[in-house]
């Protein structure tokens, strides 16, 4: 299996954050470090846009590729990547902005292509306002795991108990277990590389469109898309507020043990 991390220089909200420093090391470098953990992983790929992402991995001795700067997403860069990758390969687009993602979750994602053309992975909600933000998705899944849809909306919605309490919001708020039913989507995805080759050519439909979310681009085309839930959260590095959570837990020493073999 191979894990690509997409690494962007540009970032609207925290410009540069790949090389934005956590405990002496460049974010990506966390990142590399904990993908390279996880025990299905036998090579990691940085696909970077930018010379300075490029000279930074290189010179640690990590293996990095320059990709295209027009892609449109992480998926169409991991992508770029797989064309030059072994025909049955499983390649893993494990987000660069992610320097703590748990090793295990990796290992979930690759075991559950066994019997789909994409995996990817769900944490619990755990607070009701997140249910109504939008930058949070929420999948609803079958019984046996396969995503049925994702969105930014509150789905599945809990029609009967808004109306008794007149509103989601009271539900969620009068009855708390309610949120054993949400799934917040998250962005690891395991790809059999021959849909990867094929999803990025696909065109955006409609519903991608609508929502801007492009597994929904995956669903509409009839791809088997198998959603596990991690083994454990992790935070994504889009704000100073989320660079300074995760250089407090790095700087604790509590990385060390996520994932460690």
């Amino acid at each position: 299996m191979i894990a690509v991390i997409p690494a962007r220089y540009s970032s609207v909200r925290l410009p540069g954050k790949m090389l934005l420093e956590i405990h002496g090391r460049p974010l990506i470098l966390h990142t590399v470090g904990q993908a390279m953990k996880a025990a299905s992983v036998d090579r990691v790929i940085v696909a970077a846009d930018d010379q300075r992402i490029f000279d930074v991995v290189h010179a640690e001795g990590f293996e990095v590729v320059m990709t295209s700067t027009s892609h449109q997403s992480g998926s169409d860069r991991v992508a770029e990547v797989a064309e030059t990758l072994p025909e049955g390969a499983i390649v893993v687009n494990v987000q660069g902005d992610e320097p703590l993602i748990d090793p295990d979750t990796i290992d979930r994602a690759v075991a559950a292509t066994s019997d789909a053309d994409i995996a990817t992975t769900w944490e619990p909600i755990t607070y009701v306002e997140d249910l109504e933000n939008s930058n949070i998705v929420k999948v609803v899944t079958n019984a046996a795991g396969f995503a049925l849809y994702f969105s930014r909306s509150l789905v599945p919605f809990p029609r009967e108990l808004s109306l008794r309490h007149g509103g989601s919001q009271a539900a969620l708020r009068d009855e708390p277990a309610l949120l054993r039913h949400f799934k917040k989507h998250t962005g690891l995805y395991a790809f059999r590389r021959e849909y990867l080759l094929r999803f990025a050519r696909l065109p955006q439909t409609t519903l991608e469109r609508v929502e801007m979310l492009e597994q929904l681009r995956a669903l509409e085309d009839g791809a088997k898309v198998k959603v596990v839930q991690a083994a454990s959260s992790s935070i994504g590095v889009d704000t100073e507020e989320d660079l300074a959570r995760v250089r407090a837990i790095v700087e604790a020493g509590l990385l060390d043990s996520v994932g460690s073999r």
